[in-house]
């Protein structure tokens, strides 16, 4: 039988075990970006809980929009003439820089390009895109670099990268080379050059939206052409023209609105803003992330050391429920953390952790039946079984039960006269006797000793009427039992007569568990009451009695019965008081059970004394010694099942 510290030692290494295949199948997963989908899309999700934020104050949108093209009247592209007039309405309204989200460059009508480059260079601070970029990086907006610069105006690439599912949640530094339109802007509206280094790890970042679609300040390009915008509106703001009419195509599904389109140069506005305010949203550092999935792959079968196994669905999900909530209010602090990947981690250690658990409780299910089926009837173990995990402490405990110690008399003197084999028999047939009655009462056999038996009534199950339970085992043992026990021995023609037993009962509390070494363990109460049970059973030798009761049994007892004897109060060796003892008549009062005549005399002429000193009246005294088994001491290790 494996030890209660080993069965400890491997479960524990188990639940570890399955804590660290649950963490690295996670971080695994995370390496490997398995569950990038459901990951982005919780980043969509914390946009959605937050809700719309304050409209940025660097920003806003001159929108090319339906009812421009409505009052306008023409067709796109305008004639740049009308471009040139927005562009000096802006410069004069005192817009910080000019970001102009429309492609110039192939040449148009002759007189509308001068005004376009006449009021570029008037304004000296636009920002032109393209995505036609020549093998040098170059671009040919009005015919190549060198005309944009002596336009004092700059330019970036327009493309804009979404995420794998189209979702437009990223703004990066660079792409095919060259910097991006947003990269531009920010760069002339600082006034010095944006590093890649301002940029997070990967040359991207998330960018921060305010909000759906129209939280960035939006004026329709006709009514910025007319002049009715209010005045202050652009003062010191970075102005991304472009257009926003859905039927142009350049509407997309960004973080904050999957649902609903956001126009291209609302996109580009909100990335402007978000490198302008030097990235409030940030991803976690990596080594961040994975200590979160360790941690939540670690916490169940770590708690499990502890918890039972109905309580862990209740912890994963409060610390599942405890993520979700703590995650949201990173997002809310601008910090993005990753979500899938904990959450899977704790549910692998989960699910591992119950699974461990039901093997080992299947283990320790058989490990108890095979214990305690030494001991306790079938129906006893059942009962254990049933109970096991829930308030059946295997590892020690206090409680209030009967110990019974019992002894066959005169066997001894007998046995020397046989072969070891007839003996062994002999002890088995009586033992196998005896033990039905204990169990048949609901007691568990502790141990043999020779043909001596040790039992405990009230435990490891609780029973009430634990007192009852050992007396009524105590009568079947010395009748029935014994009787045919000794029927048996005539039979055999072994004996003439048969023999007589001694039993000891006493009640009181006792620790009651396994004890043992490290590799062998036994089930067994130790204490006072055990040491004093033992001492009455002695004390039966030499008497007319076969059973000596303790007084406290028969206090505890549900019903005092009829028969019992009063034998007297007597001096117990380790009690500093005397103790009241108590029997009932024999069983065998017709003989049968009579001991051979040797024994016979000699009990006979011991318990005159015994009884003559104990009765009351006389003063207690103390029967004799000769002979007595001593007494169960404390055993030197304590161990469990």
């Amino acid at each position: 039988m494996i030890p209660r510290l080993s069965w400890r030692r491997r479960r524990a290494l188990l639940l570890v075990a399955v804590g660290v295949a649950a963490t690295a199948l996670s971080v695994a997963a995370f390496a490997t970006h398995l569950l990038q989908g459901p990951e982005l899309q919780m980043i969509d999700t914390h946009f959605s809980v937050r809700g719309k934020q304050p409209a940025p104050r660097d920003v806003a949108v001159v929108a090319i929009d339906a009812a421009s093209f409505q009052k306008i009247n023409l067709r796109w592209p305008f004639p740049r003439r009308y471009e040139a007039r927005v562009i000096d309405r802006l410069h004069a309204a005192g817009a910080r820089v000019i970001a102009m989200d429309i492609q110039f460059t192939a040449p148009t009508d002759p007189n509308d390009d001068q005004a376009l480059a006449q009021s570029i260079l008037n304004a000296g601070n636009v920002v032109l895109t393209t995505d036609a970029v020549n093998s040098k990086g170059q671009s040919d907006i009005f015919g190549g670099d060198a005309v944009l610069r002596q336009l004092h105006a700059t330019w970036g690439i327009s493309s804009v990268k979404p995420d794998g599912d189209g979702v437009y949640r990223r703004v990066h530094y660079s792409l095919s080379g060259v910097r991006t339109f947003a990269v531009a802007a920010a760069t002339r509206a600082l006034g010095r050059p944006v590093r890649a280094s301002a940029f997070p790890p990967g040359g991207n970042g998330p960018i921060e939206f305010a909000g759906p679609p129209g939280t960035v300040p939006t004026y329709s390009f006709s009514d910025v052409y007319d002049g009715a915008v209010p005045a202050g509106a652009f003062r010191g703001r970075v102005v991304v023209v472009g257009e926003s009419d859905p039927t142009g195509g350049d509407v997309h599904p960004t973080a904050a609105s999957r649902t609903e389109q956001m126009s291209g140069p609302e996109i580009q506005a909100s990335a402007i803003s978000t490198i302008l305010r030097g990235f409030p949203l940030k991803n976690a550092r990596g080594w961040l992330d994975v200590l979160l999935i360790v941690a939540m792959g670690m916490v169940v079968p770590v708690a499990n050391l502890r918890l039972r196994s109905w309580r862990l669905g209740v912890l994963a999900l409060l610390f599942g429920l405890g993520y979700v909530v703590g995650t949201q209010v990173a997002f809310d602090n601008g910090l993005i953390v990753t979500f899938t990947y904990p959450l899977m981690a704790i549910l692998l250690s989960t699910v591992g952790t119950l699974g461990a658990d039901y093997l080992f409780a299947a283990f320790e299910h058989e490990r108890v039946r095979t214990t305690f089926s030494r001991f306790v009837d079938d129906a006893v173990i059942e009962e254990v079984l049933a109970r096991a995990g829930e308030d059946l402490r295997l590892v020690g405990e206090q409680r209030v039960c009967t110990i019974m110690f019992s002894d066959l008399r005169g066997f001894t003197s007998v046995s020397e006269t046989l072969g070891a084999e007839r003996v062994i028999q002999i002890v088995n047939y009586y033992l196998d006797e005896m033990t039905e009655a204990i169990m048949a009462a609901g007691g568990t056999l502790v141990s043999y000793m020779g043909d001596g038996i040790m039992a405990v009534f009230g435990a490891p199950l609780d029973q009430p009427d634990h007192a009852d339970r050992a007396l009524r085992a105590a009568r079947e043992m010395m009748g029935e039992r014994l009787s045919r026990f000794n029927q048996w021995l005539r039979d055999q023609g072994l004996v003439e007569k048969g023999f007589r037993m001694g039993i000891g009962l006493n009640s009181g509390i006792a620790m009651v568990g396994n004890v043992g070494s490290a590799h062998r363990v036994e089930y067994s109460a130790i204490g006072d009451t055990t040491n004093t049970a033992s001492r009455l059973e002695g004390m039966t030798k030499g008497t007319p009695h076969m059973l000596f009761i303790a007084d406290t049994t028969t206090q505890l007892m549900t019903e005092r019965p009829e028969d019992l004897v009063l034998v007297g109060d007597f001096d117990i060796r380790g009690r500093q008081s005397k103790m009241r003892i108590w029997s009932v008549p024999d069983p065998d009062e017709d003989g049968a059970g009579a001991e051979p005549a040797a024994v016979a005399a000699e009990s006979a002429a011991a318990g005159a004394v015994a009884v003559g000193a104990g009765s009351p009246g006389n003063g207690a005294g103390s029967p004799p010694d000769a002979g007595e088994r001593e007494p169960v001491g404390e055993p030197p290790v304590v161990n469990t099942l």
